[in-house]
């Protein structure tokens, strides 16, 4: 009972007390800051240590608790009106630069920051408010390192929340007279040139607008000859330097959180805010100059092998450096590779107007005048890097315009057939050259980097290296009608490649792959479509039994047998199949024409390269054979019908002086019965390597060791196509009916 009594008591004397006048408390604490500064003689005292940030919050609260006690969610209280007409933010600005007391821009970029983060009513569009605004964010400048980097980040991204929910927004804090000049609004065009600075109200100007301030037209924003008079037409967009700068920061968090932001502000950007960032400004340019600075700031040497085993790496999780994989430069590698990948996330998400521009400053910059002389470049240390650099990047591609100026650098814009007597100077050739470079390293990474290229998403890759000189099939010979049986076809002794590889002089005749791999007469699909195609049974049997027996050594260890691809394969094949779909390939070869005479044909320098390659196989290192093996491989999954008639059947009837895939392997295999003949012990010297390159054998050297571990890859690589041929025509489709197969065959 004493309580309630107590309570009541209370609330009567309460309500007799007059209320506290807002607007007056605001303007003694606005007014006791400004005294401060009338009054002290101390400048070494931190502004921390003064009453400046009490004031200021108080400042805040009263802004917060009138917006509160407003009857009208719009309107904006006298306190508020004070803020504004008397330029309050502007002068915390001019403080604030002049970071006195010392602190004060820690002071004043905390109270803007909780005013636009607490303050419900629209502020951003008055000029009293974005021109402070723009000069805040230049305070921070472009330079790494400040002392306030903490609160610059925060202040950024109460900017940039605000911009998420109006992204009209982000034209008021764009510097540059045309951008605010060209975005017009009827709060736009409200005039200043009545008004006299002098005094704290503007004239009247007829009706005010629902829950606009009074003299709200005073502080909105100008037209357009008032900007070209405040920016100076400077053209520097200040909240995209600021992000930038922060993006560069020491600090981890920081320097993740303004990357944040700003893929948040080219995401949101209104078209117009969009077309100025993209044309206008120089944001695209200085995000693609900031690459090249961490391009350079690597060491002017890389072993490829690092550079492959840095993936994973992406903009939100940069990679740490850690003991016992760290080497020189590995900081600076993830640095780059970890932009790299933002400049791709930022093309895959900024409106399309800024992602066009800025991959093709990512182009220009870093792919033209970067990377190029580098390719280019006569010293090998500097190809050897730059090209494994190339292939990293492309690992890490996801943005489609990024990839459209990848393609267009390394392959150009050329869509007609080579001809032999061609003498390109484009860096494409440059490239495919270096694939018989006489460093096997530059062989085998710009290896890699084409094989990375076939991986992409675009239809002008393949095009480009391969399918455009196989259009009109001018590998197969045009003197008779395809073949309706392969009966009719040539048997292996019969290849013309074959008189000059077998001599009759082999005491052996096993060795001849024909003892063994004669194929059945194979059956042919049913439909006028399929005729003339060869049967999945006998493309596979020919790969498999190419290599003869004594030349095989899968068989004396376990889990090395053909079926052990098949898996691989279907899963490649799937995925390659996936990816290309959307390409419209047609499901059969272009007929041929028997009435158009013969031309010559060129399987383009791509094709003769690796075909060169795979000739040497028993000649050169075992990385590089992989390499190229696999390269072929890769070529030889996509389900375009040329690729697959011109690699995988071994049946085509070729023209005059051309060559296939299976006409180089069958010249290796007449080279290794030869060779074969000049090595003693053969049979287990070669099962000795075999057992040496999968960790099972003791790792002495051998003689003729290039020569047998050749053969080990020569047998998987047929191996390898064999699976392929299985899973791109699988036996078990409803238009093969397979005969059984012999005993050790398909």
């Amino acid at each position: 009972m004493l309580s309630r009594l107590g309570a009541l008591l209370q609330e009567a004397v309460g309500a007799r007390e007059p209320s506290i006048d807002l607007l007056q408390a605001f303007v003694d604490h606005w007014k006791g800051i400004t005294h401060y500064y009338l009054e002290s003689t101390d400048e070494n005292t931190p502004a921390k240590k003064t009453d400046i940030p009490w004031r200021l919050k108080q400042m805040l609260d009263i802004l917060v608790y009138e917006e509160g006690q407003q009857t009208a969610a719009d309107e904006a209280g006298p306190c508020l009106e004070y803020l504004l007409q008397h330029k309050i933010l502007e002068t915390l600005c001019t403080l604030g630069k002049a970071e006195y007391p010392p602190g004060m821009r820690q002071q004043v970029l905390q109270f803007f920051s909780k005013v636009l983060a607490q303050v419900r009513h629209p502020l951003l569009h008055y000029l009293s408010v974005h021109r402070p605004v723009q000069k805040l964010l230049r305070l921070g400048g472009p330079a790494p390192g400040s002392l306030t980097e903490k609160e610059e980040v925060q202040f950024t991204t109460v900017l940039c929340s605000k911009i998420q929910q109006d992204p009209d927004l982000l034209a008021y804090l764009l510097e540059g007279k045309k951008m605010i000049g060209r975005k017009k609004s009827s709060r736009d065009t409200a005039s200043l040139g009545d008004r006299d600075p002098a005094h704290g109200s503007a004239p009247d100007r007829g009706p005010q607008r629902p829950g606009e301030p009074r003299g709200a037209q005073a502080w909105s924003s100008p037209p357009s000859a008032e900007v070209e008079e405040t920016d100076g037409g400077s053209g520097e967009s200040s909240l995209i330097t600021a992000l930038l700068g922060l993006c560069r920061s020491k600090k981890s968090r920081v320097a993740l959180k303004a990357q944040e932001n700003l893929l948040l502000l080219l995401s949101v950007a209104s078209p117009a805010a969009a077309t100025y960032l993209a044309h206008s400004s120089p944001c695209c340019l200085a995000i693609a100059e900031h690459l090249c600075r961490l391009y350079h700031a690597m060491p002017a040497f890389l072993d490829p092998a690092d550079i492959a085993a840095a993936e994973g790496i992406s903009w939100r999780l940069p990679s740490a450096p850690s003991d016992e994989a760290s080497f020189p430069g590995k900081e600076a590698l993830a640095a780059f590779l970890g932009w790299f990948d933002y400049c791709d996330h930022l093309i895959m998400e900024a409106q399309a107007v800024v992602a066009e521009a800025l991959a093709r400053a990512v182009a220009q910059k870093l792919f033209v005048e970067t990377l190029q002389p580098q390719l280019l470049h006569v010293s090998e240390q500097s190809i050897l890097t730059s090209t494994a650099l190339l292939t990293a990047m492309l690992r890490q591609l996801r943005s489609p315009a990024l990839l459209q100026e990848a393609v267009a650098f390394l392959l150009g814009a050329e869509r007609q057939p080579e001809a032999p007597e061609d003498d390109p100077c484009t860096l494409c050739a440059h490239l495919i050259g270096h694939c018989d470079h006489l460093s096997d390293e530059i062989s085998i990474a710009t290896l890699r980097l084409f094989e990375e290229l076939l991986q992409q998403p675009h239809e002008q890759v393949l095009h480009s290296l391969v399918l455009r000189h196989l259009d009109g099939r001018l590998y197969v010979a045009r003197g008779s009608p395809e073949p309706e049986n392969y009966e009719d076809t040539l048997d292996l002794e019969e290849d013309p490649y074959f008189p000059d590889s077998f001599p009759d002089s082999f005491p052996d005749s096993s060795f001849r792959p024909s003892a063994k791999a004669r194929p059945p007469a194979p059956t042919t699909r049913s439909g006028s479509a399929q005729e003339g195609q060869t049967a999945v049974t006998e493309i596979v049997n020919s790969f498999l039994c190419l290599v003869p027996e004594e030349a095989k050594t899968s068989a004396f260890l376990e889990e090395t047998g053909y079926d052990t691809y098949v898996h691989d394969a279907y899963g490649l094949f799937q995925e390659c199949s996936s990816r290309v779909a959307p390409w419209g390939w047609p499901p059969t070869p272009a007929p041929l024409d028997v009435q158009e005479p013969e031309r010559p044909f060129f399987e383009g320098r791509f094709l003769r390269v690796l075909f060169d390659r795979m000739a040497r196989i028993l000649d050169q290192p075992y990385s590089l054979n992989l390499q190229v093996t696999s390269l072929l491989s890769r070529l030889a999954l996509f389900p375009h019908p040329h690729v697959h008639e011109y690699l995988l059947d071994p049946y085509v009837n070729l023209a005059p002086g051309c060559r296939s895939l299976f006409s180089v392997l069958v010249r290796v295999i007449g080279d290794l019965m030869q060779r074969i003949q000049r090595v003693p012990q053969f049979p287990g010297k070669l099962l000795l390597v075999r057992k040496q390159l999968i960790g099972q054998g003791p790792g002495e050297q051998l003689d003729h060791q290039t020569l047998l571990q050749g053969v080990v890859v020569l047998e998987e690589f047929c191996k390898e196509l064999a699976a392929i041929a299985f899973v791109k025509f699988p036996p078990h489709g409803p238009q093969l009916k397979l005969p059984s197969p012999p005993e050790g065959q398909v």
